[in-house]
């Protein structure tokens, strides 16, 4: 099929009145360029009814080879799919698998201060000022309490949708929060996973989706979503825009729409995707968000409120992350009513809000899996407490779990260097928390955790 010809004719970026297309010259360059393209697509278009036209007379018996149009139509045919944009309705259709959130507390949390077994030996010994009081705390199982900071999430514990494990940790942890934080967030070190995140592997395994289908609340990506080049990371839905003067905001988006429209490489598809959320997130923005009534959203509830408008909105979103620091206590640590439970009851009040407002349909998708670099140690300091291993995950699910207090729990008769041992590997958990939302095989969750050992945890009812 012949090349089409390019006609720049008034809009070459080369002519004198250039500049009536945009704010600048680089900015009118680009539209110019797109109404270049989009000269050329009408070429095709045209090129393609002729073909079209062909294929008709030679039915008839009267011009055209079937070789000759096949030839022709295919590479015509090829270039108008890769044209189409993916429509709002298509794109964003619901996904039945759901949701994963993982929440992240930066600094190291001390598990034992949210959920620990009651009037244990080891504790009332070594850590006299921070064990949980029998006549507050919430009862879990296996002897186990939790600290009354989480009462607002008391009606999703009874109903069999919140639960924790203890004693998480995995072997390739260090007490440094850097070198920590890459272990967790990697799914293993840089060295054995090539510097990709686990939550990057686990959208690799759902397939295509949105560009909302990972998304990071906040400034950059969390290590858990580099690697794959296709998550976004935003402070609010509001924030994803194009910068620059607002008249020429929609005339950018469309100049660089129509630029990368039928273009055969490898940055259309995200330059597609990215518009697409652009489409999606301008409208959310315009339309503004009321949470249910009676929700309100404070501290890191915010960031929660972000995932619900677009889940809501039905961005289709698969994959998220929320971030929260203030978790390094090594001092004035406040397990009882002081700033480690104002901290905790900020975190359950977040999740709360966002289960309310998502309502029970929509909850019933979705999966909260909170988690930290490592634990404290089990011996308190003089006001807080140490770097550790052996910390905690809380997973809060629309799905019912399989109890309140899961995975293995042996006690604290053995420590590890002062440590809560690894009763339930890290990325085990991980895994089988993906696993049972996702619907993944062994071998497939084995594959977003390189070189790792997985055993399976029964998270789910």
């Amino acid at each position: 099929m012949e090349k089409p010809v390019r006609n720049h004719n008034s809009l070459h970026p080369e002519v004198p009145d250039l500049l009536r297309l945009g704010p600048n010259r680089f900015e009118a360059a680009l539209r110019a360029e797109a109404e270049v393209v989009k000269e050329e697509q009408k070429s095709v278009r045209d090129r393609y009814l002729e073909l079209s036209r062909q294929e008709d007379e030679q039915e008839d018996g009267r011009g055209v080879t079937r070789r000759r149009f096949f030839v022709g139509a295919a590479a015509t045919a090829t270039a108008l799919a890769t044209s189409q944009f993916i429509t709002t309705q298509a794109s964003f259709a619901a996904t039945p698998t759901g949701t994963l959130i993982h929440v992240f507390l930066y600094g190291g949390a001390d598990a034992l201060s949210l959920f620990a077994p009651m009037n244990d030996a080891t504790l009332n010994r070594v850590r006299p000022s921070f064990t949980l009081p029998d006549s507050t705390s919430i009862p879990l199982e296996r002897g186990f309490g939790l600290n009354e900071s989480f009462a607002p999430l008391k009606t999703y514990l009874d109903a069999g949708q919140l639960a924790f494990l203890p004693g998480v940790t995995d072997r390739r942890l260090d007490r440094s929060h850097f070198a920590a934080q890459d272990t967790c967030q990697l799914g293993g070190l840089p060295a054995e996973t090539g510097g990709m995140g686990w939550l990057t592997n686990l959208a690799d395994k759902l397939g295509p989706g949105t560009a909302f289908r990972a998304v990071g609340i906040g400034s950059t990506l969390p290590r858990s979503l580099v690697g794959g080049g296709g998550a976004l990371a935003l402070n609010s839905v509001a924030s994803l825009n194009v910068n620059g003067e607002g008249k020429y905001k929609q005339p950018t988006v469309d100049a660089i729409k129509t630029l990368f429209t039928g273009v055969d490489h490898p940055i259309a598809t995200p330059v597609r995707a990215g518009i697409d959320a652009l489409t999606l997130a301008s409208k959310l923005a315009q339309a503004g968000y009321t949470p249910d009534k009676g929700v309100k959203y404070t501290g890191v509830g915010n960031a929660f409120k972000e995932l619900a408008q677009l889940i809501k909105g039905g961005a289709n979103v698969r994959i998220a992350t929320i971030g929260m620091g203030g978790w390094d206590t090594h001092d004035n640590q406040g397990t009882r009513g002081g700033y480690l439970a104002q901290h905790f009851g900020e975190l359950a009040t977040g999740m709360a809000a966002f289960f309310d407002d998502l309502g029970t349909d929509l909850a019933a998708n979705v999966t909260v899996m909170v988690s930290s670099e490592f634990g404290r140690r089990v011996a308190e300091n003089v006001g807080g407490t140490d770097h550790g291993h052996g910390g905690g995950v809380i997973v809060l699910s629309g799905k019912k779990l399989a109890g309140k207090l899961l995975g293995t729990w042996n006690g604290l008769d053995n420590l590890v260097n002062g440590d809560v041992p690894e009763y339930n590997n890290m990325f085990s958990v991980f895994g089988s928390v993906a696993q049972g939302r996702f619907g993944l095989t062994d071998a497939e969750v084995g594959q977003i955790f390189p070189r790792q050992t997985y055993t399976p945890v029964k998270i789910y009812a």
